[in-house]
């Protein structure tokens, strides 16, 4: 590993939205993974001009290595549940465990929704290019749990991007994704936190104010074109 990559997140999300913009994506929504994903998400819907949203999204944890998934869960209609069987099997869950750990992540879910997206209406993404930001990918789970749900819903492009992943996620996500944007993948991966030098924790009111601030630019954009249509 040569060192840190990137200053903070909001440095990895400008360099990641040069690399997203020379893609010339049409339509394009951005989504970011709370939390740590949304304030890089943010960068490259400025670059874009694109809308910002969320994908409520939580990992389930493996019995006393919480860190490592075993699957992932998607909120919707209908969650969308995707299961690590490898992991699964190495720790001994049984199908009760797991559905036990996943509701509880579901949970906190329903009061993140209520934190972050009260009052907010949320960004269509039927028929259009999902762009799923994230601050950085281990194994993706979350990743393709949340590319699952998106297809399921109707977007015509899914994109993944990242500052960082290690080589092998990279790859097995091309096989889930139409396109993967990554900025380094270094071989030795260890942890996200690795590649920042400062990988604070992202508040859930920082996630909020992003995603208010973003909606406020996005009122105000409307209402300029809609004034230069009507005007004479």
């Amino acid at each position: 590993m040569r060192g840190k990559f990137f200053t903070n997140r909001t440095q990895a999300g400008k360099l990641l939205a040069q690399a997203v913009v020379q893609r010339g994506y049409a339509d394009p929504v951005v989504l970011g993974l709370p939390r740590g994903g949304v304030p890089v998400a943010a960068e490259v819907a400025a670059a874009l001009k694109a809308p910002l949203d969320v994908v409520l999204v939580r990992k389930i944890g493996a019995p006393f290595q919480r860190e490592l998934a075993m699957g992932a869960v998607v909120d919707g209609d209908a969650p969308e549940i995707a299961r690590n069987e490898d992991v699964i099997r190495e720790f001994g869950v049984t199908d009760a465990e797991f559905q036990k750990a996943a509701d509880e992540q579901l949970k906190i879910i329903e009061a993140r929704r209520a934190l972050w997206l009260a009052g907010r209406t949320r960004v269509p993404i039927k028929d259009r290019t999902v762009i799923l930001v994230d601050d950085g990918i281990a194994t993706g789970a979350t990743i393709r749990a949340s590319l699952h749900a998106l297809k399921k819903r109707g977007a015509s492009r899914t994109v993944v991007a990242t500052p960082v992943a290690p080589p092998s996620t990279v790859e097995s996500l091309r096989q889930e994704a139409d396109d993967v944007i990554c900025l380094e993948t270094p071989e030795y991966f260890g942890a996200i936190g690795f590649f920042y030098l400062d990988f604070s924790q992202v508040s859930d009111a920082e996630v909020t104010s992003i995603l208010e601030s973003q909606g406020s630019e996005a009122v105000s954009e409307q209402r300029v074109a809609a004034n230069s249509t009507s005007s004479p």
